[in-house]
């Protein structure tokens, strides 16, 4: 790994996966963020699901722009204390509720770039929230993060 990674100071990284969608990844991936946070770490989440972009809502924070800075996007912090920071692609639409029709190559990029050019700082935990489905944007998002050694995945079901 480059020792200048965007990645070098997250400690554990976390994915949240579910075979379809509306389970409640995105609230298992708030409600995480926000107990860690409670418990004194700090915490990131990168939301991958670039069709149905929901943790800027769900933080209340979908009217925050991205900057940049020498080491690439700066995501948005939710507190004054920048115990939780988030980067999605919501914060890259002109209105919120733009549709994103992109085909398999471009959203694989954009996953990479996310990985590699948000500067994340020191983090205790990255969560990633991922899209519904087992489709390339999972496998494009584990083999960027492989490098980095994920903690593991929280699988979300429902009791059908």
């Amino acid at each position: 790994l480059p020792e200048r990674s965007n990645l070098a100071g997250v400690r554990h990284i976390l994915l949240v996966l579910s075979g379809k969608g509306g389970v409640g990844k995105s609230t298992i991936s708030t409600e995480l963020a926000l107990s860690l946070r409670h418990s004194g770490k700090k915490v990131g989440i990168l939301d991958v699901d670039l069709c149905g972009p929901s943790i800027p809502r769900m933080f209340r924070v979908q009217d925050n722009d991205v900057h940049q800075c020498d080491s690439g996007w700066v995501p948005v912090f939710v507190d004054q204390d920048k115990s939780i920071s988030l980067m999605s692609i919501g914060f890259l639409l002109e209105k919120p509720d733009d549709a994103v029709v992109w085909r398999g190559p471009k959203k694989n990029a954009l996953i990479t770039q996310f990985v590699t050019d948000v500067a994340w700082g020191d983090l205790d935990f990255l969560i990633v929230d991922t899209p519904p489905g087992t489709s390339d944007e999972h496998i494009s998002t584990v083999e960027a993060l492989r490098p980095y050694k994920p903690l593991g995945a929280i699988l979300v079901t429902t009791p059908q």
